[in-house]
């Protein structure tokens, strides 16, 4: 099943990526359309991240293009696409530990309405007091959004990785994204972190009308939340469709199980050993 091109944020056209004789991605497509939540799964070693990258900006494909809104920004770097309006999380929560909550979202809103003097900012504290109404307003109505009202004042160093994980979301939404990268957000998280976060990403998606491609290792996660999933195994694009689809799709099964199972139990054991390989 080829991918739907037309006004995607994010479309990655025929993407080859080569590290000297090993070939990573062959001929990958892949898009994001406006509004939608896109779900990128595989087994280890299956591509996932180095098409992260070339998505990014992080690295420059081999062959292929790489379109933001319809123009080629293949050969752009992350500042540049961020600019168009990129936004991204990696697996491993990039914070300031000695930053409030509240604090990552005000940096993150004064970069974006450029008025950051973002070294003052970071190391003089004094920087953050210097607030006007609309930015209180802008900042305060996000941080209530994803439900870190009750900890906007707490340090996150103090914080658990799920509250993290939300505070990475907000500091991205508030430089007003069109779409945003999400790297294993739920990495590390319990039942109830996971299924917050879940609540989160279809909030962003419904109620900021930005669109969500997100690495995910959690296959119940991807299934429940996307309106599309693609699956990768050994650098090639096996599969792509709605989550029905993908269910049931025997080339999912043989890439993650290596053989044929019964409808009624190919989820739960494609997402069983999936978490027991921890995918990256």
């Amino acid at each position: 099943m080829s991918t739907e091109t037309g006004n995607a944020r994010i479309e990655a056209r025929d993407i080859t990526m080569r590290f000297g004789g090993l070939t990573a991605l062959s001929d990958v497509c892949i898009s994001v359309p406006p509004k939608s939540i896109v779900g990128l799964v595989g087994p280890n070693g299956a591509g996932k991240s180095t098409l992260f990258g070339v998505l990014s900006g992080l690295l420059t494909p081999t062959s292929g293009t790489v379109l933001m809104d319809g123009a080629d920004v293949t050969r752009t770097t992350p500042q540049s696409r961020a600019a168009r309006g990129m936004a991204r999380t990696f697996q491993h929560p990039e914070l300031f530990l000695s930053l409030t909550v509240r604090e990552h979202v005000v940096l993150a809103d004064r970069i974006r309405h450029a008025r950051s003097r973002i070294w003052s900012d970071l190391f003089t504290g004094r920087g953050f007091a210097r607030s006007s109404s609309a930015e209180d307003q802008r900042v305060d109505a996000l941080v209530d959004a994803l439900n870190l009202g009750a900890i906007r004042d707490r340090a996150v160093g103090d914080l658990p990785l799920g509250s993290c994980r939300l505070v990475e979301v907000a500091r991205a939404l508030a430089v007003e994204p069109s779409v945003m990268l999400l790297d294993e957000p739920s990495s590390g998280l319990d039942v109830r972190e996971t299924e917050e976060l879940a609540n989160v990403m279809e909030a962003v998606v419904h109620d900021h009308g930005v669109s969500l491609l997100f690495v995910e290792h959690d296959v119940e996660l991807v299934l429940r939340i996307c309106d599309t999933v693609h699956v990768l195994d050994f650098g090639a694009k096996i599969a792509e469709g709605t989550p029905a689809e993908i269910r049931s799709d025997p080339s999912v099964r043989a890439a993650y199980l290596g053989e044929e199972i019964d409808d009624s139990v190919a989820l739960r054991e494609a997402a069983a050993d999936i978490d027991q390989e921890a995918i990256a």
